[in-house]
């Protein structure tokens, strides 16, 4: 299920100016006299009309508390106060209007959330992270993570990965030093997990490997985790490590946990740059 909310404005030019350029949300659909704005999940719809809705609060939270930063510098004469903690819903916050005075919000959780992100934004945001906080991953939440790793596609369906999750201190001490500074953020994480394939059901294991990690850091990251692509892991002494046969396809092993801090997007190149058609 999806929602759109409607606001009634006397001023559509204004408003589509404003939230597309100030708010930086996109024109999802053009009716004419209505049209609606994306920021993530959020869809926002305005309707031309001889009168203005006012009521409520529209707000927009973000990732990153320096992400409402951002946002200030850009609202600050719009803003009705600076940003600032709000201890009671442990949230970083400000408010500000719109040209037609509605009210906005502005805010960053400071606490792990139930999966929300559209799945535009996951790709866009999913990070390698090398530091993580010391809290615990809850074991729910880690079989909400695999249960979604069940729909990895694999050769004829065969599913022949399966995950080995690595909390012995010692292992991850073991596992971080075997590539020095390109595994050691192992050991940085509270866990691992072992992507691997069983070569005996797959005629890819590689390649059924490589689909199922990337779906598992895609999945981690639904439920606010960070993860680290740690290459070259299929080797005896790690096999040997983490108890896996060693006829068997260690894909990767990621570190897990909840990041410490999240990385700024890197530059990338435009699609037209490695896109071309043979027609």
């Amino acid at each position: 299920m999806a929602g759109i909310l409607f606001f009634k404005t006397q001023n559509l030019a204004q408003i589509k100016a404003f939230y597309t350029s100030q708010l930086g949300m996109t024109l999802w659909l053009d009716q004419g006299g209505c049209q609606i704005f994306q920021h993530g999940n959020l869809l926002l719809g305005f309707c031309e009309r001889q009168e203005v809705d006012r009521q409520g609060i529209i707000t927009l939270f973000y990732e990153r508390q320096r992400d409402v930063d951002t946002m200030y510098q850009t609202m600050q004469p719009r803003a009705v106060e600076a940003p600032h903690m709000n201890p009671t819903y442990n949230i970083y916050q400000f408010f500000a209007r719109d040209p037609e005075d509605r009210l906005l919000e502005f805010q960053a959780f400071l606490h792990p959330l139930a999966p929300y992100q559209a799945g535009n934004d996951l790709l866009k945001t999913r990070r390698s992270i090398r530091a993580f906080e010391d809290t615990p991953v809850p074991d729910d939440l880690l079989w909400k993570v695999f249960d979604l790793c069940r729909y990895a596609p694999s050769s004829m369906n065969r599913q022949p990965c399966y995950f080995v999750v690595i909390r012995n201190r010692q292992t991850l001490e073991i596992l971080a030093g075997v590539r020095g500074s390109s595994s050691a953020p192992i050991a940085a994480a509270p866990i691992a997990v072992a992507i691997c394939v069983d070569a005996n059901l797959s005629k890819r294991p590689v390649v059924d490997g490589s689909i199922a990690a990337y779906h598992f850091l895609l999945a981690a990251k639904v439920f606010g985790l960070g993860t680290c692509w740690i290459a070259a892991m299929d080797r005896d002494d790690v096999k040997a490590a983490i108890q896996v046969p060693q006829d068997h396809v260690v894909a990767t092993i990621t570190p897990v946990g909840y990041p410490a801090a999240t990385p700024d997007t890197p530059p990338r190149k435009d699609a037209s740059d490695f896109v071309r058609f043979l027609d």
